[in-house]
């Protein structure tokens, strides 16, 4: 039997413990660099196979390796432990236990291939070339990454891999089909908080207070004019305000003091960092010309992410011999961010998508939402492709 056979017996061989443990993770969610038992979880799992491994990277870090007796390159897998500030809505019965918490963009999914397919390649390393580094990285969803820390760690050693892969769930998709693109392929991700100051007051006499309300409207909207007027249209590029918070306001009270926070990403690092400057100098100078102050602080975030064309040309020549070419779907540009753009500026990387929705079944939601979930028949197709990839 050749290899992809023996990966995609192995698969359905384990699918269903990979469904439980899937299921035991997402009922136990843990924010990021709180991962404490899901690490001991992943942690007990190795232990059961006898798989060597080193952990506490980056807080709950684990990194486990599989080497062969043959000469070979050494490769990585990646998969992230970090759940989300969410309340989960639904029924099912393996719904978050964790109150607020739940894995709403798919990590439960990601560790859960991630030990699959370990799970396969430990049963075949007998004819392995190499080895392969598997890591479960805590803290994805929060500045400034697992995968900065870790890297910063040293956990994959002062020389890293060959190469680094990861996979990430795509409710866009189907079950049954990946995604990939190779070079630049989502944003960097830059986190802005905003602070408006004025003079609070009555209402009724606006003409004796400094409306940080109005001010706040005109930042806002002068904010947008930022992006629409000084970066090439051909260039993707978004600034989103999420959040709005005054201080003492109410009905008939004008605020002294209104805070906001919001997101910057491009593909461009030269038009990011101009950008910076543009949206402080704008937040002030507006403020000022109001008659208030402005406080503008930018967390400079995750990179961009990008896509080694050699690795990811050969990947997804894989993926067409594991899956055939009409499961295998090339993808745009996204504006998401992902540290695992860390990875991806300092070694060889492929980012691809696993296909995890099912229209039929009613399995449509996006991720970072409260009604989130997969088809699970994608998991079969998640470890066992993982580990033709890797092998």
């Amino acid at each position: 039997m050749d290899l992809r056979n023996k990966i995609k017996q192995l698969a359905t061989q384990y699918k269903s413990e990979v469904i439980e443990i899937r299921r035991h993770l997402h009922q136990y969610p843990e924010l990021s660099f709180e991962e404490v038992e899901t690490a001991n979880f992943i942690k007990s799992k190795l232990d059961d196979k006898g798989i060597i491994y080193t952990s506490g990277w980056a807080g709950h870090g684990i990194v486990a390796t599989i080497t062969g007796p043959h000469a070979g390159p050494r490769r990585a897998f990646r998969a992230d432990m970090d759940a989300l500030p969410i309340q989960e809505e639904g029924d099912k019965v393996y719904k978050s236990q964790n109150h607020g918490k739940m894995h709403a963009c798919g990590h439960d999914v990601h560790s859960a291939s991630l030990l699959g397919a370990l799970f396969i390649i430990n049963e075949l390393k007998d004819d392995l070339h190499g080895s392969i580094d598997f890591i479960f990285q805590p803290g994805e969803e929060k500045h400034p990454g697992g995968a900065s820390i870790m890297l910063k760690e040293e956990a994959l050693g002062k020389k890293l891999p060959d190469f680094i892969l990861a996979q990430h769930v795509f409710p866009s998709l189907a079950a049954g089909k990946v995604g990939i693109k190779s070079g630049q392929f989502m944003a960097s991700a830059d986190e802005i908080y905003i602070t408006v100051q004025g003079k609070g007051g009555h209402a009724a006499t606006p003409h004796l207070a400094v409306d940080t309300i109005l001010i706040t409207a005109h930042i806002i909207t002068a904010l947008q004019q930022i992006i629409s007027r000084n970066v090439d249209p051909t260039s993707p590029s978004v600034l989103t305000i999420g959040k709005i918070n005054s201080t003492g306001g109410a009905t008939n009270i004008i605020p002294s003091e209104v805070k906001l926070e919001g997101t910057f990403r491009a593909l461009d690092e030269e038009w990011r960092l101009k950008a910076h400057q543009l949206i402080r100098t704008t937040c002030e100078n507006i403020a000022i010309a109001m008659g208030g102050t402005c406080e503008v602080n930018i967390l400079v975030g995750y990179p961009s992410l990008i896509n080694d064309e050699k690795v990811t040309n050969e990947i997804k020549a894989k993926m067409t011999e594991y899956l055939g070419a009409d499961n295998v779907v090339d993808l745009p540009v996204r504006l998401t961010a992902e540290d695992f753009a860390y990875f991806s500026q300092q070694a060889p990387s492929c980012f691809y998508r696993l296909g995890t929705g099912n229209v039929n079944k009613g399995i449509t939601s996006q991720v970072h939402t409260p009604t989130f979930d997969i088809d699970e028949d994608a998991l079969e197709i998640g470890i066992g492709l993982a580990a033709y990839l890797i092998y």
